[in-house]
């Protein structure tokens, strides 16, 4: 079964039509999550051509960038490449920051940093004749307010779904955001198995406005019956029903695509 690459848009239909209306009864976001500060989220597309440049990418991610983000506080860093990809696979780097102000030190950090220069050579002075990746993608995210933290799935074999809600207008996109922040949405998710890595706000990056974000499962037949249960599940069609919120009013596409895992990933 073959699936778009990340850059180009799939609009779906069925289950995942318009999602969640700000109800009288809805849940807000926890006390918990109300004390924590929300992180901020690099996402990284690179667009490779070949093996070798594949290999420069997982050395440096692996031997250079990781551990030098691990030492400036950067934890659970997701590495993936595409999951049965259209041409040369991409590959999707998922950087958690603390703060918009971790995210601004990073390069400067990274410029002093003889451990990181040294293991990421290859990578960082490679020759134009031969570029370690052909471009990069990259997008800056929030934290959306009820889920302010990355959750790292267990660590096994597990595929992962990599989302992005974009709207016509950034009125559309606000509504969007309020009803998974306060509609509850996040926790019908967990409830019914489609497992959140990270959602965030696009505040840099192409196709805004959007929300992107990211599920995980074992595997796609668990995929498919995951999100069967949600279109079917009484709380979204509650939410789901009111005319408002209809997909044609708050989203103009959805784009998708599925990732596994590099060995070295820490998601």
């Amino acid at each position: 079964m073959k699936r778009r690459s990340f850059v180009k848009a799939s609009l779906l239909t069925g289950s995942v039509s318009s999602f969640v209306n700000p109800l009288s009864q809805s849940i807000a976001p926890s006390d918990a999550h109300q004390s924590q500060s929300p992180e901020f989220y690099e996402l990284r597309i690179y667009s490779l051509k070949n093996g070798k440049q594949l290999t420069i990418l997982n050395n440096y991610w692996q031997q250079a960038a990781i551990p030098a983000l691990n030492r400036l506080g950067s934890k659970n860093i997701g590495v993936f490449t595409e999951y049965l990809p259209q041409g040369f696979t991409k590959l999707a780097v998922v950087i958690p920051f603390n703060s918009m102000d971790d995210y601004l030190k990073v390069p400067d950090q990274l410029a002093k940093d003889s451990a990181y220069q040294q293991a990421g050579a290859d990578y960082l002075n490679a020759e134009a004749t031969a570029p370690a990746y052909e471009r990069i993608e990259s997008s800056l995210l929030k934290a959306l307010a009820d889920m302010p933290r990355l959750e790292v799935p267990p660590k096994k074999q597990r595929l992962f779904e990599l989302r992005r809600y974009e709207s016509h207008n950034e009125t559309a996109g606000k509504k969007k955001i309020e009803m998974f922040n306060q509609g509850g949405e996040i926790a019908i998710f967990k409830r019914v198995g489609l497992t959140p890595v990270f959602f965030g706000e696009t505040l840099i990056g192409p196709m805004r406005p959007n929300l992107t974000y990211m599920l995980t499962f074992d595997d796609m037949a668990e995929h498919d019956q995951n999100w069967r249960t949600f279109g079917g599940d009484p709380e979204w069609k509650k939410i789901s029903s009111m005319p408002e919120y209809a997909d044609a009013k708050i989203i103009s596409n959805i784009n998708r695509t599925f990732l596994v895992p590099t060995a070295y990933s820490q998601i």
